[in-house]
């Protein structure tokens, strides 16, 4: 996997805005695009590659 250290994390325009339910997107790595969770920034981080989460994001942009 890439290395995410120089990720630059922004909250993804469809998490809530009470302080819950955040995911936060790093899509400034070539190659990989990484989603979090803001509430554990030190934690687990999903990979995808950059056409699967284009898909991803084109799928729940119909619903």
């Amino acid at each position: 996997m890439n290395d995410l250290n120089n990720a630059r994390w922004r909250k993804s325009s469809r998490s809530s805005g009470n302080g819950g339910d955040c995911v936060e997107v790093a899509g400034n790595l070539p190659g990989v695009v990484g989603v979090r969770d803001s509430k554990d920034p030190t934690g687990p981080v999903l990979a995808f590659a950059p056409a699967a989460w284009r898909a991803f994001v084109t799928q729940i942009n119909k619903s």
